[in-house]
């Protein structure tokens, strides 16, 4: 559907309220939680205001404008936010700030009527499909002084040509689709984001364009199940213009790698179960296309994968990595796993030590199993006590720093090729970058390198990072 109209609606409030904030000098704060989508939708809020002629501040005390971009899959951004919002009251007070709060978390109506009830001072609030409205909102706020509660509980649509200011001159992710069909019991993501809805391809495609002309060098693609790109669209017969070949995920990777100037192509996250033997290939072809690949496990047993719908058992995942790991070289993984979901026992938990121990994951982000009101999963019975989940998350951490020395060990010797991207923040005489696998190396070099994809020698290894040296 053609948003052409709507976006060109809200060009206008942007204008309106550019001309009262004109020689005012007005500030914004803005805190991003969650994924790489949040990080992506804050750069387009971030885009808006600078165009409304707000400057962006890092202290919210100085902010005129407080911006909260939230995330819903853990309960700690829950506390983190009203934690925040109760230390925003005295600048409300005291400066008359606008407090605008946005994201995943505010489709969710036990947290509205929360902020509505306990924190009444809240100006603006705005779900996940109503972003691209954030200008029409605020000028609401500005001018009628009414609170503004704009939220849709319907799949939202998918807008182009909204302001972006991105956070990196030399990084960019580029979303290539929008919400979730998987429903995996644990998670809320598909409540809040709503089902699948891709991009075409014509506009993926003349963004990363952009992104090469304007000296970006490495791009992230972004989705919750990213390889399942255009999977609906076929499946409702959605026709899209047929451009440059696209018409699935691995052809979309092809497209991309042909595209000069981009040097580096990264993903997240994919489904273990749309892992097809074409997205392997093009991973194995496409020499731009980083063979660091994020595959989330959640969970080492094939009856608590069950419980999770996470439609993959144990021997499913193994000899997918094994049939990644004949087909890409240099292959590294890395992947997420949950502690203590519902019902695990002890026995269950091994099983996803003993998948940690097989495959040797370049980076695990590990979580402790935390309730979704909503979710499936919030109802299940067996809760597992705090106490056991964290005995296990230690165990399991425990595992993979024990793995990361040998890991990094392999780097020691290896010319790596790095994506230089400034100075590191604890040693202002080194710089800092990441190799193709994402590990973090420092070294000491000229600020004329940053930008820039240079060979290294790995040195040395100290657990988190890798030190080079630049010849």
């Amino acid at each position: 559907m053609d948003t052409t109209n709507k976006v060109k609606e809200q060009e206008k409030f942007i204008e309106k309220i550019q001309e009262i904030n004109q020689n005012k000098q007005l500030k914004y704060n803005i805190l991003t939680m969650g994924c790489q989508l949040n990080e992506n939708d804050s750069e387009k809020l971030c885009g808006m205001l600078e165009k409304m002629g707000y400057t962006k501040t890092e202290n919210p005390k100085e902010a005129d404008l407080c911006l909260f971009n939230t995330c819903c899959v853990r309960e700690n951004a829950e506390d983190k936010l009203f934690g925040k919002l109760g230390e925003l009251k005295r600048v409300k007070e005291q400066r008359g700030a606008i407090i605008a709060i946005g994201g995943c978390m505010m489709q969710e109506k036990h947290i509205t009527d929360k902020i509505k009830e306990s924190y009444p001072f809240v100006d603006v609030i705005f779900g996940t499909h109503t972003l691209y409205r954030f200008p029409e909102d605020l000028y609401k706020a500005l001018v009628e002084k009414k609170k503004q509660e704009d939220i849709l509980d319907i799949d939202g649509e998918i807008f182009e040509n909204l302001p972006i200011k991105r956070d990196s001159n030399i990084k960019a992710s580029v979303t290539i689709m929008n919400g979730c069909n998987n429903f995996c019991t644990y998670c809320i993501v598909p409540y809040v984001r709503g089902r699948e809805r891709s991009r075409e391809p014509r506009a993926i495609i003349e963004e990363v364009k952009e992104l090469a002309s304007g000296g970006y060098k490495e791009i992230t693609l972004l989705g919750q199940n990213v390889n399942s790109y255009l999977r609906v669209e076929k499946e409702k017969n959605i026709e899209f213009e047929q451009y440059e070949g696209v018409n699935s995920f691995a052809t979309l990777l092809r497209a991309i790698n042909k595209i000069n100037g981009i040097e580096r192509i990264r993903f997240v996250s994919p489904h273990p179960k749309d892992f097809t033997d074409d997205v392997i290939e093009a991973i194995a072809d496409c020499d731009k296309v980083c063979k660091l690949i994020h595959l989330p496990l959640q969970s080492g047993n094939t009856k608590v994968l069950k419980e999770m719908n996470r439609r993959y058992t144990k021997e499913q995942y193994l000899n997918l990595v094994e049939k990644m790991k004949n087909k890409i070289p240099n292959l590294t993984l890395s992947t997420d796993i949950i502690v203590g979901f519902p019902g695990e026992t002890d026995e269950e938990f091994e099983d996803t030590l003993d998948v940690v121990n097989k495959v040797k994951f370049e980076q695990v982000y590990m979580f402790i199993y935390s309730r979704r009101v909503g979710t499936p999963g919030d109802k299940m019975k067996e809760q597992i006590p705090e106490e056991i989940k964290h005995k296990r998350f230690d165990k399991l951490k425990a595992l993979v720093e024990s793995q990361i020395e040998e890991n990094n060990q392999k780097y020691v010797g290896t010319i790596q090729k790095v994506l230089v991207e400034g100075k590191s923040k604890n040693n202002e005489n080194m710089l800092t970058g990441r190799t193709d696998s994402n590990k973090v190396v420092i070294f000491e070099g000229d600020t004329s390198l940053i930008n820039k994809i240079i060979d290294l020698k790995i040195i040395s290894e100290h657990m988190w990072y890798l030190k080079g040296k630049y010849e």
